[in-house]
């Protein structure tokens, strides 16, 4: 956990301060009503998406909030491996089953403070599926009253409907890309494909900066 976890393990380097100056920006980046949702989403696999949604996920509660992280990847989620926790029961399974059921049941405590981790459970044969039901809005709804703020780790938006389903679920999104491996023109697709969000992008990360370019490491864009 302490090797990708850099707010906790080097709270003070670049990349602390860096997450840290891009949570106060998305704190302040809504007038009209506290931002209570988050997703982090990419273009495609590697480009930091997961390290992003779980740091940023770690200065949240830092601050004292209660803080979710929920990795909705339910393709390839890794925050289970991340933060060392099971991986048996988790997102996929609590959509198939009765949201009467006490939460605490799929939702694990941390070792960080105030942060919990609603893992990606077992791979089912239709993710995109259980993001577009009526339960999975329902919960969406359910956390947000249970916690202070809620990190969806989505799927990378390349040719899956995945982070395009969650994104009418949350606040705010958030894009990440990486230094020198995200072709220009697949990021501006990925923004192209949340045209109908526009007014919920708050920007995008630029994530995997040479240390040579520390103050410019994880920039956060409006």
């Amino acid at each position: 956990m302490k090797n990708e976890l850099i707010v906790i393990s080097r709270p003070k380097s670049g990349i602390s301060e860096a997450i840290k100056t891009i949570r106060t920006n998305l704190q302040f980046s809504s007038i009209d009503h506290k931002v209570k949702s988050i997703l982090v989403t990419s273009s495609f696999s590697g480009e930091g998406k997961s390290f992003i949604s779980a740091n940023l996920a770690a200065s949240f509660a830092q601050t004292g909030s209660k803080v979710l992280l929920v990795d909705c990847d339910m393709r390839r989620g890794r925050q289970h491996v991340v933060f060392g926790l099971n991986n048996e029961k988790g997102l996929s399974n609590l959509l198939i089953t009765s949201l009467d059921k006490k939460l605490g049941y799929y939702i694990q405590r941390t070792k960080v403070d105030n942060l919990y981790v609603l893992p990606m459970g077992v791979v089912p044969p239709n993710p995109s599926e259980l993001l577009a039901s009526d339960k999975n809005k329902q919960l969406s709804e359910i956390l947000e009253k249970e916690f202070d703020m809620v990190i969806y780790d989505g799927v990378p938006i390349g040719g899956l409907p995945d982070s395009i389903i969650m994104a009418d679920l949350v606040d705010k999104i958030v894009i990440v890309c990486a230094y020198k491996q995200t072709p220009m023109e697949m990021l501006q697709n990925t923004k192209k494909s949340l045209d109908k969000f526009n007014d919920k992008i708050a920007g995008v990360i630029v994530n995997k900066m040479p240390s040579s370019k520390n103050h410019y490491y994880n920039n956060y864009y409006n």
